[in-house]
C-alpha cells in the first residue's frame, strides 16, 4: 500500500478514485510519563516520552487508514493529511485521512 501526502505517485497513474478514508487513535498520557515530563518542563528541552507517544499514535492512525483503504479495494492513498485535537484533559486524538485510489504503472 502506497501512502503519500502528494496527489500523484511518480511512475503511476490513478485509474480509479474510491473516496475518503480515515484512521484515528485517541491516546492518553501516563502518570509516570507526566511526572518525568513535569521534571523536564522545569529544565527545558524535548519531552521524549510525549514525542514517542505521538509518533506511535500517528503510525497507528496511518495503519488504520490504510486498512480502511484496502477494504475498499485501493492499493494507494493520496493527499494524506493529519490532524490532532484534545478530546479531554490528558487525551488527544490523531486522525490520518486521505483519498483511497487504485493506481497502475504509467
Amino acid at each position: 500500500m502506497t501512502v503519500t501526502t502528494s496527489s500523484t505517485i511518480t511512475g503511476k497513474r490513478i485509474v480509479r478514485t474510491l473516496g475518503l478514508v480515515a484512521g484515528n487513535v485517541v491516546r492518553t498520557r501516563h502518570l509516570g510519563r507526566d511526572i518525568i515530563a513535569a521534571l523536564r518542563n522545569l529544565v527545558g528541552g524535548e519531552i521524549k516520552e510525549y514525542t514517542h507517544l505521538m509518533a506511535s499514535a500517528r503510525a497507528e492512525a496511518v495503519k488504520r487508514m490504510a486498512a480502511e483503504a484496502e477494504k475498499l479495494g485501493a492499493n494507494a492513498v493520496v493527499d494524506v493529511r493529519f490532524t490532532t485535537a484534545q478530546v479531554m484533559a490528558g487525551a488527544a486524538e490523531i486522525v490520518a485521512y486521505g483519498t483511497a485510489v487504485v493506481v497502475e504503472e504509467a
